[in-house]
C-alpha cells in the first residue's frame, strides 16, 4: 500500500484553477476532484471556508497539509512528481531561472497587468513591484522570443502557468498582441494533456451550468 498522501484538489471550471487542472493532467497525477459551482457561491459556504479561509480556487490538500495560490502550486506539484520531468531538478543550472519567472508572473506580470487594466495609476518607479509595464512586458517578451518554450526546448511546469494565463489574457486583449506570444500560447494549447484537459473543464462547466 502506497503512503504517499493523497491529492484533493478543489476546482472551479474557467477560473485561475483551471490552470492547476492541466498542469496535474500533464504529471499524470492521481487526484481526488472536487468541483465548487462559484455561481452558487459554493466558495463561500462554511464547509469551504473550513478548508480555505479566503474562499478562493485553486486549492489543494495533500493529506492534511493546505497548499494555495498559484505559483505555490504550480512548484510544490511539478516537484512533488519529479517522474513528469516538469521541473528542473534542484541542483540543475535552470533551477534558478525556472523559479525566477515563476515567480516573475506572480510578483512583476500580474500586478502589472491589474494596474493597467483598470487604468490604475502605477506607484512611483522606485516602489512599484514591477518597476514600469514597458520594462516589464519587454523582459518577457525578449525570453519567450527564444522559444519554443520559456526555458528553451523542454515544456516545463511554468509553460502551463504562461502559456494559460496569456492565453486569456491575449483573448480579453489585456496583453499587446506578440507574434512570439501567440505562437507560444499555440504551442502550449496544442500538447495532447492540455487539450484533454480542456475538455474535462468544459464538461465540468456544461455541468454546473
Amino acid at each position: 500500500m502506497s503512503s504517499t498522501p493523497q491529492l484533493t484538489f478543489y476546482h472551479s471550471p474557467n477560473t485561475r484553477s483551471t490552470g492547476v487542472l492541466l498542469l496535474l493532467e500533464e504529471l499524470g497525477a492521481p487526484y481526488e476532484l472536487r468541483v465548487l459551482n462559484m455561481k452558487q457561491r459554493e466558495n463561500r459556504k462554511p464547509e469551504y471556508l473550513a478548508i480555505n479561509p479566503l474562499g478562493k480556487v485553486p486549492a489543494v490538500l495533500h493529506g492534511d497539509a493546505l497548499v494555495t495560490e498559484q505559483v505555490a502550486l504550480y512548484i510544490f506539484l511539478a516537484d512533488l512528481f519529479p517522474a513528469a520531468g516538469l521541473a528542473p531538478a534542484f541542483n540543475a543550472p535552470l533551477r534558478g531561472p525556472y523559479l525566477r519567472w515563476l515567480a516573475y508572473y506572480g510578483s512583476c506580470f500580474e500586478p502589472a497587468i491589474i494596474d493597467r487594466s483598470q487604468k490604475r495609476e502605477p506607484a512611483p518607479i522606485g516602489m512599484s513591484p514591477y518597476g514600469d509595464f514597458d520594462s516589464m512586458f519587454a523582459a518577457l517578451r525578449a525570453q519567450l522570443e527564444r522559444g519554443p518554450y520559456m526555458l528553451g526546448e523542454r515544456f516545463q511546469a511554468l509553460d502551463v502557468l504562461w502559456g494559460t494565463a496569456l492565453g486569456w489574457m491575449g483573448k480579453f486583449e489585456l496583453i499587446p498582441e506578440v507574434p512570439a506570444i501567440k505562437d507560444y500560447v499555440a504551442r502550449v494549447e496544442a500538447r495532447p494533456a492540455i487539450v484533454r484537459a480542456r475538455e474535462k473543464d468544459a464538461a465540468l462547466a456544461a455541468g454546473l451550468a
